[in-house]
Protein backbone atom coordinates (compact mmCIF):
# COMPACT_ATOMS: atom_id res chain seq x y z
CA UNK A 1 0.00 0.00 0.00
CA UNK A 2 1.38 3.12 -0.79
CA UNK A 3 2.10 5.90 1.81
CA UNK A 4 1.21 9.84 1.89
CA UNK A 5 2.60 11.80 4.55
CA UNK A 6 4.66 14.49 5.68
CA UNK A 7 7.27 14.35 8.53
CA UNK A 8 8.22 17.48 10.19
CA UNK A 9 11.97 17.61 10.82
CA UNK A 10 11.76 21.36 12.20
CA UNK A 11 9.31 24.34 12.76
CA UNK A 12 11.08 27.02 13.97
CA UNK A 13 11.98 30.13 11.46
CA UNK A 14 15.46 32.78 11.81
CA UNK A 15 16.71 31.04 14.62
CA UNK A 16 15.97 27.51 16.45
CA UNK A 17 14.55 27.47 20.09
CA UNK A 18 15.14 24.61 23.32
CA UNK A 19 11.86 23.30 21.64
CA UNK A 20 12.03 23.70 17.73
CA UNK A 21 14.90 22.63 15.82
CA UNK A 22 15.36 24.89 12.13
CA UNK A 23 12.90 23.95 9.34
CA UNK A 24 13.03 20.30 7.71
CA UNK A 25 9.98 18.20 5.91
CA UNK A 26 9.82 15.25 4.51
CA UNK A 27 7.44 13.87 1.75
CA UNK A 28 6.63 10.36 1.09
CA UNK A 29 4.54 10.24 -1.71
CA UNK A 30 4.38 6.70 -2.90
CA UNK A 31 7.98 5.88 -4.39
CA UNK A 32 9.04 9.63 -3.88
CA UNK A 33 10.42 10.74 -0.46
CA UNK A 34 11.30 14.12 -0.49
CA UNK A 35 12.93 16.35 1.45
CA UNK A 36 12.26 19.95 1.35
CA UNK A 37 14.71 23.17 3.14
CA UNK A 38 16.56 21.16 5.11
CA UNK A 39 17.98 23.68 8.03
CA UNK A 40 20.82 23.06 10.42
CA UNK A 41 20.13 19.76 12.32
CA UNK A 42 17.83 18.36 9.90
CA UNK A 43 20.60 15.13 9.35
CA UNK A 44 19.88 14.78 13.06
CA UNK A 45 16.16 15.06 13.36
CA UNK A 46 15.98 11.94 10.58
CA UNK A 47 17.12 9.99 12.95
CA UNK A 48 14.36 10.73 15.43
CA UNK A 49 11.80 9.41 12.78
CA UNK A 50 11.42 6.22 10.02
CA UNK A 51 13.09 8.37 7.56
CA UNK A 52 16.91 7.65 6.67
CA UNK A 53 18.95 9.54 3.45
CA UNK A 54 19.07 5.82 1.70
CA UNK A 55 15.04 6.64 1.30
CA UNK A 56 15.32 10.44 -0.08
CA UNK A 57 14.67 10.45 -3.90
CA UNK A 58 14.42 14.23 -3.87
CA UNK A 59 15.95 17.54 -1.96
CA UNK A 60 14.00 20.84 -2.47
CA UNK A 61 15.18 24.21 -1.66
CA UNK A 62 12.63 26.72 -1.75
CA UNK A 63 15.79 29.80 -1.33
CA UNK A 64 19.21 30.61 0.10
CA UNK A 65 18.32 32.02 3.71
CA UNK A 66 20.22 29.93 5.89
CA UNK A 67 17.19 28.44 8.12
CA UNK A 68 15.85 26.51 4.79
CA UNK A 69 19.47 25.24 3.86
CA UNK A 70 22.31 24.88 6.27
CA UNK A 71 20.94 21.42 6.88
CA UNK A 72 22.39 20.93 2.79
CA UNK A 73 26.20 19.91 3.51
CA UNK A 74 25.70 16.89 6.01
CA UNK A 75 22.76 15.42 4.01
CA UNK A 76 24.57 15.58 0.89
CA UNK A 77 27.56 13.84 2.19
CA UNK A 78 25.31 11.53 4.59
CA UNK A 79 23.95 9.84 0.96
CA UNK A 80 27.87 9.27 0.02
CA UNK A 81 28.04 8.24 3.77
CA UNK A 82 25.82 5.77 2.98
CA UNK A 83 26.36 4.98 -0.07
CA UNK A 84 23.09 5.79 -1.96
CA UNK A 85 22.97 3.80 -4.87
CA UNK A 86 20.00 5.54 -6.38
CA UNK A 87 20.37 9.32 -8.39
CA UNK A 88 18.54 12.02 -5.91
CA UNK A 89 17.31 15.38 -8.00
CA UNK A 90 18.41 18.63 -6.18
CA UNK A 91 15.96 21.53 -7.11
CA UNK A 92 17.00 25.51 -6.15
CA UNK A 93 16.54 28.72 -7.34
CA UNK A 94 18.55 28.76 -10.65
CA UNK A 95 19.94 32.13 -9.59
CA UNK A 96 21.45 30.84 -5.81
CA UNK A 97 23.38 28.21 -7.88
CA UNK A 98 26.77 30.00 -6.14
CA UNK A 99 25.04 28.99 -2.59
CA UNK A 100 24.27 25.30 -3.49
CA UNK A 101 27.59 24.93 -4.95
CA UNK A 102 29.27 26.15 -1.36
CA UNK A 103 27.28 24.12 -0.13
CA UNK A 104 27.68 21.08 -1.45
CA UNK A 105 31.30 21.37 -1.30
CA UNK A 106 31.57 22.99 2.04
CA UNK A 107 34.27 20.18 3.39
CA UNK A 108 36.28 17.47 2.15
CA UNK A 109 34.72 14.51 1.53
CA UNK A 110 34.82 11.69 -0.63
CA UNK A 111 31.26 11.65 -2.67
CA UNK A 112 29.67 8.98 -4.04
CA UNK A 113 26.60 9.45 -4.66
CA UNK A 114 24.98 10.71 -7.66
CA UNK A 115 23.35 14.30 -7.24
CA UNK A 116 21.46 15.53 -10.24
CA UNK A 117 21.20 18.96 -10.25
CA UNK A 118 18.18 20.57 -11.85
CA UNK A 119 17.83 24.25 -10.75
CA UNK A 120 14.30 25.81 -11.35
CA UNK A 121 14.67 28.25 -13.83
CA UNK A 122 11.31 29.76 -14.56
CA UNK A 123 8.01 30.45 -12.81
CA UNK A 124 5.31 27.69 -13.49
CA UNK A 125 9.23 25.20 -14.25
CA UNK A 126 7.04 21.52 -14.17
CA UNK A 127 9.19 18.62 -13.30
CA UNK A 128 7.82 15.03 -14.33
CA UNK A 129 7.50 12.28 -11.66
CA UNK A 130 6.34 9.06 -11.56
CA UNK A 131 3.36 9.98 -9.47
CA UNK A 132 2.37 13.11 -11.01
CA UNK A 133 4.34 16.47 -11.69
CA UNK A 134 6.23 18.78 -9.64
CA UNK A 135 5.31 22.27 -10.28
CA UNK A 136 7.34 25.60 -8.92
CA UNK A 137 5.77 29.26 -8.23
CA UNK A 138 7.34 31.97 -7.47
CA UNK A 139 7.19 33.78 -4.54
CA UNK A 140 7.56 37.03 -2.91
CA UNK A 141 10.65 37.50 -0.50
CA UNK A 142 14.03 39.53 -0.53
CA UNK A 143 15.95 36.92 -2.49
CA UNK A 144 14.66 34.48 -5.51
CA UNK A 145 12.40 31.85 -3.50
CA UNK A 146 9.87 29.41 -5.05
CA UNK A 147 7.46 27.47 -3.43
CA UNK A 148 6.27 24.12 -4.75
CA UNK A 149 3.01 21.93 -5.35
CA UNK A 150 2.57 18.04 -6.86
CA UNK A 151 -0.47 17.50 -8.14
CA UNK A 152 -1.41 14.22 -8.90
CA UNK A 153 -3.30 13.39 -12.34
CA UNK A 154 -7.25 12.58 -11.94
CA UNK A 155 -8.02 8.90 -12.71
CA UNK A 156 -10.93 6.67 -12.30
CA UNK A 157 -12.05 4.47 -9.47
CA UNK A 158 -13.29 1.04 -11.15
CA UNK A 159 -16.78 -0.29 -9.64
CA UNK A 160 -16.14 -3.84 -8.79
CA UNK A 161 -19.83 -4.79 -9.32
CA UNK A 162 -20.29 -3.14 -12.40
CA UNK A 163 -17.01 -5.00 -13.82
CA UNK A 164 -18.74 -7.97 -12.58
CA UNK A 165 -21.62 -7.29 -14.49
CA UNK A 166 -20.00 -7.16 -17.80
CA UNK A 167 -17.95 -9.89 -17.26
CA UNK A 168 -14.68 -7.90 -17.01
CA UNK A 169 -11.50 -9.26 -14.76
CA UNK A 170 -8.06 -10.00 -15.30
CA UNK A 171 -5.72 -7.99 -17.98
CA UNK A 172 -9.26 -6.87 -19.69
CA UNK A 173 -9.62 -4.01 -16.59
CA UNK A 174 -6.23 -2.64 -17.61
CA UNK A 175 -7.14 -2.47 -21.12
CA UNK A 176 -10.34 -1.05 -20.70
CA UNK A 177 -8.47 1.94 -18.19
CA UNK A 178 -5.61 2.66 -21.09
CA UNK A 179 -8.06 2.51 -24.25
CA UNK A 180 -11.10 3.66 -22.42
CA UNK A 181 -13.53 1.02 -23.80
CA UNK A 182 -13.78 -2.82 -24.54
CA UNK A 183 -15.61 -4.48 -27.42
CA UNK A 184 -17.17 -7.67 -25.64
CA UNK A 185 -19.37 -10.20 -27.49
CA UNK A 186 -20.83 -7.06 -30.60
CA UNK A 187 -21.17 -4.54 -27.78
CA UNK A 188 -19.18 -1.78 -26.59
CA UNK A 189 -18.61 -1.01 -22.97
CA UNK A 190 -17.00 2.42 -22.18
CA UNK A 191 -14.86 3.17 -19.31
CA UNK A 192 -17.22 5.33 -17.20
CA UNK A 193 -20.09 2.59 -17.87
CA UNK A 194 -17.97 1.09 -14.83
CA UNK A 195 -16.33 3.47 -12.86
CA UNK A 196 -16.27 7.12 -11.49
CA UNK A 197 -13.94 9.74 -11.44
CA UNK A 198 -10.91 9.40 -8.79
CA UNK A 199 -10.06 12.81 -8.30
CA UNK A 200 -5.98 13.23 -8.19
CA UNK A 201 -4.33 14.46 -4.51
CA UNK A 202 -2.65 17.47 -4.49
CA UNK A 203 0.54 18.56 -1.71
CA UNK A 204 1.61 22.33 -1.30
CA UNK A 205 4.71 23.42 0.17
CA UNK A 206 4.75 27.67 0.59
CA UNK A 207 7.76 28.79 2.23
CA UNK A 208 9.21 32.76 3.26
CA UNK A 209 6.81 34.77 1.47
CA UNK A 210 4.31 38.06 1.09
CA UNK A 211 0.66 37.71 -0.17
CA UNK A 212 1.10 37.30 -4.18
CA UNK A 213 -0.25 35.42 -7.18
CA UNK A 214 2.57 32.32 -6.47
CA UNK A 215 0.92 31.95 -2.97
CA UNK A 216 -2.92 31.34 -4.43
CA UNK A 217 -1.19 29.01 -7.17
CA UNK A 218 -0.07 26.66 -4.86
CA UNK A 219 -2.98 26.27 -2.10
CA UNK A 220 -4.92 25.71 -4.76
CA UNK A 221 -7.41 22.93 -4.07
CA UNK A 222 -4.24 21.52 -2.13
CA UNK A 223 -5.46 18.15 -0.05
CA UNK A 224 -2.27 19.02 1.88
CA UNK A 225 -0.71 22.63 2.42
CA UNK A 226 2.36 23.33 4.54
CA UNK A 227 2.84 26.96 4.36
CA UNK A 228 4.72 29.26 6.84
CA UNK A 229 3.16 31.69 9.40
CA UNK A 230 5.85 33.41 11.11
CA UNK A 231 3.80 36.20 12.34
CA UNK A 232 0.61 37.11 14.34
CA UNK A 233 -1.72 39.87 12.84
CA UNK A 234 -0.31 42.00 15.62
CA UNK A 235 2.86 42.08 13.73
CA UNK A 236 1.28 42.08 10.04
CA UNK A 237 3.55 45.18 9.33
CA UNK A 238 6.55 43.43 9.69
CA UNK A 239 5.46 40.32 8.00
CA UNK A 240 4.67 42.40 5.15
CA UNK A 241 8.30 44.40 5.56
CA UNK A 242 10.35 41.09 5.40
CA UNK A 243 8.12 39.13 2.96
CA UNK A 244 6.31 36.85 5.58
CA UNK A 245 2.80 35.94 6.31
CA UNK A 246 0.78 35.97 9.79
CA UNK A 247 -1.61 33.05 10.61
CA UNK A 248 -4.54 35.17 9.81
CA UNK A 249 -3.25 35.67 5.98
CA UNK A 250 -1.98 32.15 5.92
CA UNK A 251 -5.66 30.47 6.99
CA UNK A 252 -7.87 33.05 4.57
CA UNK A 253 -5.34 31.51 1.86
CA UNK A 254 -6.43 28.13 2.55
CA UNK A 255 -10.19 29.08 2.78
CA UNK A 256 -10.21 31.26 -0.14
CA UNK A 257 -8.19 28.19 -1.95
CA UNK A 258 -10.21 25.72 -1.27
CA UNK A 259 -7.48 23.91 1.18
CA UNK A 260 -8.43 20.80 2.96
CA UNK A 261 -5.65 20.26 5.71
CA UNK A 262 -3.30 23.12 6.59
CA UNK A 263 -0.10 22.62 8.54
CA UNK A 264 1.24 26.48 9.83
CA UNK A 265 4.53 26.12 10.48
CA UNK A 266 7.85 28.28 10.52
CA UNK A 267 7.40 30.29 13.67
CA UNK A 268 9.04 33.48 14.94
CA UNK A 269 11.15 32.80 18.15
CA UNK A 270 9.39 35.63 19.73
CA UNK A 271 6.53 33.46 20.80
CA UNK A 272 6.31 30.76 23.12
CA UNK A 273 2.45 29.87 22.83
CA UNK A 274 1.63 28.02 19.76
CA UNK A 275 -2.05 28.33 20.82
CA UNK A 276 -2.09 31.87 19.62
CA UNK A 277 -1.04 30.69 16.01
CA UNK A 278 -4.19 28.12 16.38
CA UNK A 279 -6.54 30.76 17.71
CA UNK A 280 -6.06 33.41 14.91
CA UNK A 281 -6.18 30.80 12.13
CA UNK A 282 -9.48 29.20 13.31
CA UNK A 283 -10.80 32.42 12.86
CA UNK A 284 -10.03 32.23 9.16
CA UNK A 285 -10.10 28.66 8.26
CA UNK A 286 -12.66 26.13 9.38
CA UNK A 287 -10.82 22.70 8.10
CA UNK A 288 -8.46 20.58 9.26
CA UNK A 289 -5.61 22.76 11.07
CA UNK A 290 -2.24 21.51 12.55
CA UNK A 291 0.09 23.76 14.46
CA UNK A 292 3.34 21.59 13.64
CA UNK A 293 5.56 20.60 16.38
CA UNK A 294 8.77 19.41 15.91
CA UNK A 295 8.65 15.32 14.85
CA UNK A 296 5.00 15.42 13.94
CA UNK A 297 3.15 13.43 11.04
CA UNK A 298 0.89 14.65 9.25
CA UNK A 299 -1.70 12.28 6.81
CA UNK A 300 -2.97 13.39 3.68
CA UNK A 301 -6.53 13.42 3.98
CA UNK A 302 -8.42 10.59 2.04
CA UNK A 303 -9.15 11.13 -1.44
CA UNK A 304 -12.19 13.35 -1.92
CA UNK A 305 -15.62 10.86 -2.44
CA UNK A 306 -17.30 11.00 -6.29
CA UNK A 307 -20.36 9.07 -6.49
CA UNK A 308 -21.30 6.69 -8.61
CA UNK A 309 -24.52 8.47 -9.66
Amino acid sequence: MSMRELVVLGTASQAPTRRRNHNGYVLRWDDEVILFDPGEGSQRQLLHTTVTATDLTRICVTHFHGDHCLGLPGTIQRLSLDRVTHSVAVHFPAGGAEYFARLRHATSFYETAELRVEPIETDGQRITLGCGTLEARRLRHPIETYGYRLVEPDGYRMLPEKLAEYGIAGPAVGELIRVGHLDLDGRRVTRDEVSVPRPGQRFAFVMDTGLCDGVYALAEHADLLVIESTFLESEAALAAEVGHLTAAQAARVATESGVRRLVLTHFSQRYSDPLRFHDEARAHFDGDLIIAEDLTIVQLPPRRVTSAG
